[in-house]
This record gives structure tokens, sequence and C-alpha cells, in this order.
């Protein structure tokens, strides 16, 4: 580690993150700017991938490139997307290329450059335990070299979020033909003798695994299905004044809004940021529609089945699988008997096991969350006087914008101007045409309109 990031006994470092994924990596890049900060990042991964088994060929990112680490904040800065074609010399490519979204793999690959160039990020480097003493962060880390210890005045938890595996497919824990879409990649090669292969979710994730599929058994007898919750699939909302939704301005709209209503909004809000886009669907449509040129629908093998629930997963009784299922607006049940289940079932945010000495001194909500400022600050017992931050582990408080790539660079530097305690980046006041908070409300008045009009980098 070098003398920077080494500071002599008993000097803390401004900031340590833990975890490295995009959002950290946002944050690390813009603190890379500025030399007379202290910032170390570290991951127990030995390297950075993002989303290594859904790397399909084709698949597309959901956002626009300039949603990359720095671009929206600080298009000036070294790590920018356009400065990483800039060195890999494909600017004219992607410039006659003409697409705004990117390849999936190449968010990956731009990611990886970036963590490789960043002088404050560690990966193989674990932190396993956090403790508050003495006015600072005290973490253990343990890398290659074995276990040392480091003090930061601040901490940002970056840890990202793990794969959710409904409790109906708790009998089937272990098998190898029942496994999460995280894991596609890896695990497909494994599906050869599967003849029957059922995708769970009505999500991009399930939709890319549904067309790769598709592509892939083409004429090979195997049958497929899609199966999913929601009653429609409806496509990703992508319109322009939607996607207002995705910026600083809904972010203080929501954060100031009764913890209930929150709740019950980023359920109602699932197609803004849980479903999967036009373009996939409309191209499994085109695929199934030109396989069934000259034949009946149904000769192709594939079915789509909405608005069913999977409430038992257990083995077949003649081997294989059985998922029983449920349709939700009929009441009907039936079993579905096949080979092999992908769970495209989503993520949920994580609380890292290294934060459980500080435990005692986090002010969780009711249901065992954090309560998180519009900074992104943990409210912490009064003795913890340093910054706990978090990167999408906020979805309860700050909306749906949370897990979206297109505020990472934003939030990054609001958290950088609140543990800085100045103005590192200026952030626009106002960011969308709409007016999501009405002139008052009866129910908060006047304390609702202050706390959606604070400044970004304001604090409680």
């Amino acid at each position: 580690m070098d003398d920077q990031l080494d500071p002599p006994p008993g000097v803390p470092l401004d900031v340590l993150g833990v975890g490295i994924g995009p959002f950290n990596l946002s944050l690390a890049a813009l603190a890379d700017r500025q030399p007379q900060l202290r910032a170390l990042f570290c991951d127990r991964s030995p390297e950075f991938r993002w989303h290594p088994g859904m790397l399909v060929d084709g698949a597309r990112m959901q956002v626009p490139f300039l949603a990359d680490l720095v671009s929206l904040v600080d298009p000036t800065n070294p790590w920018s997307f356009l400065n990483y074609l800039r060195a890999h010399d494909r600017l004219f490519p992607f410039y006659f290329a003409e697409r705004f979204q990117l390849p999936r793999r190449e968010y990956d690959h731009y990611c990886r450059w970036a963590a490789q160039g960043l002088a404050g990020c560690r990966f193989g480097t674990e932190v396993t335990a956090v403790t508050w003493a003495d006015g600072a962060f005290a973490a253990t880390l343990r890398g290659p070299a074995g276990e040392r210890r480091v003090r930061a005045r601040n901490l940002v938890l970056g840890v990202g979020t793990e794969p959710v595996r409904p409790a109906a497919f708790v009998a089937l824990s272990g098998r190898s033909t029942v496994f999460h879409s995280d894991e596609y990649l890896e695990r497909r090669a494994g599906l050869a003798g599967a003849r029957d292969i059922t995708v769970v979710g009505s999500g991009q994730s399930g939709a890319e695994v549904f067309l790769d599929l598709l592509r892939d058994r083409e004429g090979d007898g195997t049958r497929l299905r899609w199966l999913t919750r929601t009653r429609a699939l409806a496509p990703m909302e992508y319109s322009k004044l939607g996607l207002e939704h995705f910026t600083p301005d809904y972010t203080r709209y929501f954060h100031a809004l009764p913890a209930p209503v929150r709740d019950r909004l980023v359920t109602e809000q699932w197609q803004l940021h849980k479903a999967a886009s036009a373009e996939t669907l409309a191209d499994i449509h085109d695929l199934l529609y030109e396989r069934t040129i000259g034949r009946p629908i149904g000769a192709v093998g594939a079915e789509i089945i909405p608005g069913t629930e999977v409430t038992e997963a257990l083995p077949g009784p003649c081997g294989g699988l059985e998922l029983r299922c449920l349709h939700r607006d009929s009441g009907l049940r039936r079993v579905v008997r096949t080979d092999a289940v992908v769970l495209a079932t989503g993520y949920r945010a994580g609380r890292p096991a290294a934060l459980e000495p500080l435990a005692e001194l986090i002010d969780w909500d009711e249901q065992g969350r954090f309560r998180v400022d519009l900074d992104h600050r943990v409210a912490t017992a009064p003795e913890l006087t340093g910054g706990l931050f978090v990167q999408n582990a906020e979805l309860h408080t700050h909306g749906v914008g949370t897990p979206d790539l297109g505020l990472g660079a934003h939030r990054a530097a609001v958290i950088l101007n609140a543990l800085t305690g100045r103005t590192v980046h200026r952030l626009p006041a106002r960011t969308a045409w709409t007016s999501f908070a009405p002139a008052a409300l009866p129910a908060q008045g006047a304390a609702f309109t202050e706390e959606w009009n604070r400044a970004p980098s304001a604090r409680r």
C-alpha cells in the first residue's frame, strides 16, 4: 500500500470504502482528483467483475453511456467512459455504432479498466470487522499479506446486493439444475441434458435468459417456459418524463415522504425499475414470430405464462422437478414438470458481517433497515461521530433511483461533499421538469416543503 494510503500510526484515513462495485468505484474515481484526500476501497474478490453471470452476448445496458462512473458530475474526469474509449482506440467505432446503450460486456470492461488504474482500490482484501474507538472507525483488513488494521474518519458501505432465492424453492437447494440467473453463464453448459427448462421472473434478467435459451436451443427439441408472477410482461417505463423519477429532484421528494408511503410506492413502481426493456421483449417476439412462419404458434416449443406464482418446488417423483403453481387471477392451480429452473428473481441489499460490531450503535428502523438521511448517511448513536454512509442499501428511503447507475455519480458526489464538509462538486439545484411535490401538503405542510427543497449537500 502506498504512503498516502498507509498513514503513520494514529493518523486515520479520510474514508474507507467497503466493497468495490460500480457505486463505490464511482466514489473512488471522483475522490481520485482530490490529492489531499486519503481514500482506500477494499473488496474481497480478486478482481472487479460486474454480474459476470449475465454478460450474455448481445445484452445491453438499460441506461445511456453517460451513466458511467463520473460524467454526470465531472465530465472532464479521466475515468469517464469516453476516456476509456480513447485509451482503447475505440472512439471512432463507438461513434459509428450510433448506440446510446452499451453492451453489458463493455461496461464491465470499462469498470475493470478504472478499477485497475485507481490507486485507492485494493482487491483480494476483505474488511472482516469494523469497530468505533477513539473517534474513528477501526477496521480489520485481511489480504494476501495477512491481517492489518486501519483507522478511518468515514466509512462507506458499497457491498452491493445479494441474489434472492424464493422460499418456495428451499426443498431444491443445492441442486445443480436450479440456480439463480446471477450464475447463468457459468452454469449454462450444465443445462445441455435438460429437455424442459423453466425461467422464473419477469425482469430484465429473466427476459435475457429466456431470449438466450431461445437462441441457443433452437431445433434441439427442448421445451422452454417463461413463468412470471406479474400479470403482464409490461416493458420498463422509458418515456422521457417517466425517466425523471431517476433524478435528484425525485429522490429529495421521495425522501421527505412518510415511511409507509415510501414503502407502498416502491412496490407500486415496479415498472420503473424491475421490468424488462421493450427492446428485449421485442427481440423475443421477433424470434418467436420468425420461427412460426408456416407453422402453428404452439409448434415453437416455448410458452410464456404470466400471472402465475410458484408456491412450492419439489423433486419430481420420476426425476426432474415439480413446480406447484397458482394462477393469481383465476385461483386455478397446476403442476409444471421441468428438468431445470433458472431463478431470475432479483436481488436485495445485504448487511455485511463486518458491520456487526457496530450494530448496537446504528439506529435501525422498525423493519431492521438503515435510517438514511438525504446525504446517504446512516443514523447512529451520538457517540459515533464519524460518517457512516451507504450506497445501494437505501431503496426504502431514496426510492427507485437507488440501484440505478444513472444516479451513481451524483450520489458519490453528495457523499464526497458531505464527508469533506465542503463543496467538492457543485451539484444542480433542479434536474427535472416535473414538480413532484405539491405547493403544500396538509399532513406535512412547511416541514415537507423544507425537506424537499434542501440542498443535496445539506445534513440533518
